[in-house]
């Protein structure tokens, strides 16, 4: 819970958010495609419903679209898939520090980036990347 006189307002948040996407090596860059990265307050019901998260839980991010690994030569004219990350549930769970809040939302970036590779929850947690 944050503590009274923190804040962190959406714009330095997403300002973080973008300093994070400037730490993925160039050398991915060249290989992500067809993304997008947004900044949303919540997750919706949906999202969480999505996922298959249980009550109570909630979402530091999403990632929603067609991991690289599974694209086919039909994929195309396909609108970007989508990394968001979720504002409220960070801070929330997250010290009253900006630099706790930077790292875990590294963290979250780095996490659904990975699943735009195709790597999954199960491969992240046996990497020790969870």
């Amino acid at each position: 819970m944050l503590e009274p006189g923190f804040y962190i307002s959406r714009r330095r948040f997403e300002e973080i958010v973008a300093e994070a996407m400037e730490e993925i090596p160039e050398a991915l860059w060249g290989v992500i495609d067809n993304l997008v990265v947004t900044v949303e307050e919540w997750p919706s019901r949906r999202q969480i419903e999505s996922v298959g998260l249980p009550p109570g839980n909630t979402l530091f991010g999403l990632y929603e679209g067609v991991p690289l690994t599974k694209r086919t030569t039909h994929y195309g004219l396909t609108p970007p898939d989508k990394i968001t990350i979720f504002r409220g549930p960070i801070l929330q769970f997250c010290p009253p520090d900006e630099d706790a809040i930077r790292t875990q939302i590294r963290r979250t970036v780095l996490h659904e980036i990975a699943h735009h590779f195709g790597i999954s929850d199960e491969r992240l947690i046996e990497l020790g990347a969870y």
